[in-house]
């Protein structure tokens, strides 16, 4: 199920982005704060290259890439 981050208070959007990046474990080379990796992924989701993905039935909450993102709703 598709969560528009727009519904998510500011604090559980950033605990769903912390848990992604914290979980993700590489920087790709390069480091960067955490703030930056927030920003990034941040600005992923309001571009649509990237989108929170809900499973109900395991409760698990996801950050999915999108191909070719869009930022219209």
């Amino acid at each position: 199920m598709r969560i528009d981050p727009a519904q998510l208070s500011a604090d559980a959007l950033l605990g769903v982005v912390d848990n992604y990046i914290l979980r993700e474990g590489t920087d790709y080379g390069r480091e960067y704060t955490l703030a930056q990796k927030r920003e990034h992924v941040l600005a992923a989701l309001r571009s649509g290259r990237a989108i929170i993905d809900f499973d109900p039935v395991s409760g698990s909450v996801n950050l999915l890439t999108v191909e070719g993102g869009s930022s219209a709703k």
